[in-house]
């Protein structure tokens, strides 16, 4: 199996909307952070790839015909070159509430306490560092802390802009999933399917949804 779709849009921007969306599209199983977040051997990968400079993309994504969100979101260059007939979609929103979804969800001082004390910050932490330093927007050393919000809008800005200026334009679709069905199923090439498109994951579901593993 190859990836066919690559989801370049940032974690709390509708992603996992989108991933079950694709699914339904027939995709099958599309990767997402869920997949790592209680899954020891997924971290395991995945550090690998932000510390180590593991880029086996087909072992990572073995049984995925499509990734969204992270880890995914913050190699979809190097995926896009790995997989050059995979289209790219950077699902977006308005800053303001992506900015408060973000604060309400991972970031939200109580919940990233515990996300730092949690088994699944060994992969966190170079993951962030590996998407800062790229965007030219390097952490300093150590512990990460929770960012300022004129830090998350401007990596947002400078994420966005990258995306857009690396994929070619017939490649990529800039999609809000408020929008529902058409737009992606017109880039896909997929009919309009007859059910609602998925909303899910909501701020408040957020913690239930990705409950922390302890030490």
């Amino acid at each position: 199996m190859t990836l066919q779709v690559i989801g370049a849009g940032l974690p709390r921007s509708g992603t996992l909307s989108l991933k079950l969306a694709l699914e339904q599209l027939g995709y099958g199983k599309c990767h997402h952070m869920e997949e790592c977040w209680n899954n020891p051997a997924r971290q395991e990968l995945w550090r690998r790839v932000f510390e180590d400079g593991y880029d086996d993309w087909d072992k990572v994504f073995e049984g995925y015909a499509a990734t969204v969100d992270a880890p995914g979101c913050y190699v979809y260059d190097e995926l896009a070159k790995h997989y050059p007939k995979a289209k790219v979609v950077l699902t977006t929103r308005d800053p303001e509430k992506w900015l408060r979804s973000l604060q309400a969800a991972m970031f939200n001082p109580d919940y990233f306490a515990k996300m730092q004390q949690s088994p699944i910050f060994r992969m966190l932490q170079p993951m962030f560092s590996y998407h800062m330093q790229k965007l030219g927007m390097p952490m300093p050393p150590g512990t990460i802390t929770l960012p300022p919000p004129q830090a998350l809008l401007a990596e947002r800005e400078a994420h966005h802009a990258a995306v857009m200026r690396g994929i070619p334009h017939d490649r990529l679709l800039v999609f809000d999933v408020e929008e529902g069905w058409e737009p992606i199923c017109r880039f896909l090439g997929k009919p309009v399917p007859s059910v609602a498109f998925p909303r899910v994951n909501s701020s408040r579901d957020f913690q239930a949804n990705f409950a922390l593993a302890e030490r």
